[in-house]
């Protein structure tokens, strides 16, 4: 459009603006409030959808999301402080879920559960919105994962080496280094973008994780999405899913995505309030059902799709340590693979404190070339033999040359433990890593296979379909443009 100046304008945000506001509104009353269980006689509104609560009292709204209906009654969950909301209080359904702003623009800012900006340094420039809560990727059109990831961790990179596109968790108790670990990960990997996810983590934890462990030039490259524990559950909830959609939309644009969750238990813990607040019963530990649905559809959100890869690591904190209980369990059964973190190794001073022979990566073995396999081998054979025979070695009772496999896994032990540790600043890149690992194993790993695609010779189902088919194809078209020639059978 011009003007009479003969200006162009553009008015598409506008129209934009006007077509995205609603025309009708729907509003409620709050009729019970109790705590963050807040229940009003309306508005028409769905599960999941956004609403204000204007607060006359103190002349301000508050944003709530409906996470129940019975009836005419609406539950809602308030995502900031419910003081001064009393009963008569007006609540204004939006019509919408909750839309996560996306765009380059975030690339080094810290955002909340709403998506909001929460770093002091401007209003965000979104390209698009995105929804915060919505269906994993078709599996028919994930890409087959068959390169793997740097992380900069040695012990990961070579014995549990992660592929790009893979969904790990990092299980342990509290004060044993899972938070140390991502950030070693967040600095060294060689992913494009990364996502960091701080759920329920104390206020303090922030700014140290951003200033002194991400780093001015880690935060370059990162987005940050923050709900620490004194928020409200809705809050700890939803952040969750803003940062998963926030991965999604790097994704979506052909980016190598390192997404860091810390953690899923927290997670788990404000489904369990939001849910026994609503009049869910409880079940295994006082969960209710909803959260042992909710965390495998979370989690299958990340890994790849058609266009790029999401490489996740989730947190989990292992209540009391037992290894056993419901969430641990549930998540590692959802996972491609576990990194557990021993207290006994993390006493004794060894950081990172990671059990190898606990761990697993379920797809290592198709990342990695032949001879990078046959060196991982001799040396997680090495180190179960040193711990299953550990306590006689350390009493005395073994003899050397009883043995000469336990032998020779007491020679090497002191060289594979120096090879395990890594300073929390030290930076190793891939081909330091598997270096090291051919000298301590004494196999040659050729050039090759230092390459992030060394196991992509390694065919998967899906590329042997799919080449299966392009034979089909190729031989139907021959035959087609022969005629009858190439039929054996003569069959029209």
């Amino acid at each position: 459009m011009k003007s009479s100046y003969n200006v162009e304008f553009n008015l598409d945000k506008y129209l934009n603006t006007v077509k995205d506001t609603p025309t009708i509104h729907y509003v409620g009353r709050v009729t019970y409030v109790n705590g963050l269980d807040i229940q009003s006689e309306g508005p028409r509104s769905v599960i999941g959808e956004i609403c204000t609560i204007r607060v006359p009292s103190l002349n301000n709204t508050v944003m709530a999301e409906v996470v129940g209906l019975d009836g005419t009654t609406v539950k809602l969950s308030a995502f900031g402080n419910t003081r001064g909301i009393e009963v008569g209080c007006e609540v204004v359904a939006s019509g919408k879920t909750l839309q996560v702003p996306v765009g380059k623009s975030l690339l080094g800012r810290v955002i909340d559960a709403t998506g909001s900006p929460c770093d002091g340094k401007g209003a965000l420039v979104p390209e698009t919105y995105y929804p915060a809560d919505c269906e994993p990727p078709d599996p028919m059109i994930r890409r087959p994962i068959d390169k793997r990831i740097t992380t900069g961790v040695r012990a990961i990179d070579t014995l549990l080496t992660v592929g790009k596109g893979q969904r790990l968790g990092i299980f342990a108790g509290s004060g044993v280094g899972k938070s140390t670990l991502l950030s070693m990960i967040a600095r060294n990997t060689n992913a494009d973008v990364n996502v960091i996810a701080l759920i329920g983590e104390r206020g303090r934890e922030v700014l140290d994780f951003i200033n002194r462990d991400l780093g001015e030039e880690g935060l370059k490259r990162s987005v940050v999405i923050v709900a620490t524990s004194d928020q409200p559950s809705i809050c700890r909830l939803r952040a969750s899913y803003v940062a998963t959609a926030v991965a999604e939309y790097f994704r979506d644009q052909g980016k190598d995505v390192m997404f860091m969750f810390d953690n899923v238990t927290r997670f788990a813990h404000a489904q369990r309030e939001i849910g026994l607040a609503k009049g869910e019963p409880p079940a295994q530990k006082g969960y209710p059902p909803s959260v042992f649905d909710m965390i495998p559809k979370l989690l299958e959100r990340a890994g790849t799709n058609d266009k790029g890869t999401i490489t996740a690591f989730y947190n989990v904190l292992v209540d009391s340590d037992d290894m056993n209980e419901p969430i641990t369990d549930k998540v590692r059964g959802t996972l491609d693979g576990h990194i557990v973190l021993s207290r006994k190794l993390a006493q004794s001073y060894h950081y990172p404190a990671i059990d190898v022979l606990q761990s697993i990566s379920r797809l290592s073995r198709r990342v990695t070339g032949q001879q990078t396999k046959k060196a991982c081998g001799i040396v997680r054979e090495l180190m179960s033999s040193y711990e299953n025979n550990e306590l006689m070695i350390t009493t005395g009772a073994y003899q050397k040359g009883n043995s000469p496999a336990i032998d020779k896994a007491i020679d090497m032990h002191e060289a594979i433990e120096e090879f395990l540790k890594q300073e929390e600043y030290d930076h190793c890149t891939m081909n330091d890593s598997l270096l090291k690992l051919a000298q301590l194993s004494g196999i040659e790993i050729p050039e090759n296979e230092m390459d992030e695609d060394a196991g992509s010779t390694n065919k998967t189902t899906a590329q042997m379909v799919h080449e299966i088919a392009e034979v089909a194809n190729s031989n139907a078209e021959a035959a087609s443009s022969s005629g009858t020639e190439n039929d054996p059978l003569n069959i029209h």
